[in-house]
């Protein structure tokens, strides 16, 4: 899936960046992107071209694996971690990861400029299962990295058996995730309008 028409002008990426529902809980720790983990990697969303999502990044000599170029881990780290949110953000849902598949095209290089897009395939799978694409794309727009991933929703409930969350942390993410549900529906409704 060529995700080329999801790039969105970086001239035009809105100020603020889109919050993820999981950032209402005071000591949210995702490696991906909360702001509150120092060894994490901290990604900011914007909104991509359609119902897209992209997120700009750089890389530190943190992120190495051979001198000089971005561990491999990471990057599907990150491509996996942008659809996810994606799927989040769409759904008001969350989503677990069954599977990731990442193919790099060239290494990534520690301190070069990068973005991450990702879009989501329209019709859920067997067993509602969501299917998502995401590429890394560098500066000139040559995608350097791609990923395919598919992930299982899971309902309130079976997502609580699996988050560590207090009684208060999961009243703050159930009022987060439904007002992500409510956006979503007055976008899609929006979006028929024409």
């Amino acid at each position: 899936m060529s995700l080329g028409s999801e790039r969105a002008d970086p001239q035009r990426e809105p100020a603020e960046p889109i919050r993820p529902p999981w950032l209402v809980l005071p000591d949210y720790q995702c490696f991906g992107c909360s702001p509150h983990n120092p060894s994490g990697l901290r990604l900011s969303f914007f909104p991509a071209a359609g119902d897209g999502l992209q997120t700009p990044l750089a890389f530190g000599r943190e992120h190495e694996s051979y001198p000089g170029v971005v561990h491999g881990g990471i990057v599907a780290t990150v491509c996996d971690e942008i659809m996810g949110n994606l799927l989040v953000l769409r759904t008001g849902v969350t989503h677990f990861t069954v599977t990731l598949r990442t193919r790099f095209l060239t290494p990534l290089a520690v301190g070069a400029a990068y973005r991450c897009i990702a879009a989501i395939r329209p019709e859920p799978g067997a067993g509602g299962q969501r299917q998502a694409a995401a590429e890394v794309l560098d500066d000139t727009g040559a995608t350097v990295a791609s990923a395919t991933g598919t992930y299982q929703p899971a309902s309130a409930d079976l997502s609580r058996q699996h988050l560590a969350l207090s009684d208060a942390d999961r009243r703050l993410l159930d009022q987060a995730m439904s007002t992500v549900s409510m956006e979503q529906a007055n976008h899609s409704s929006g979006r028929d309008r024409g």
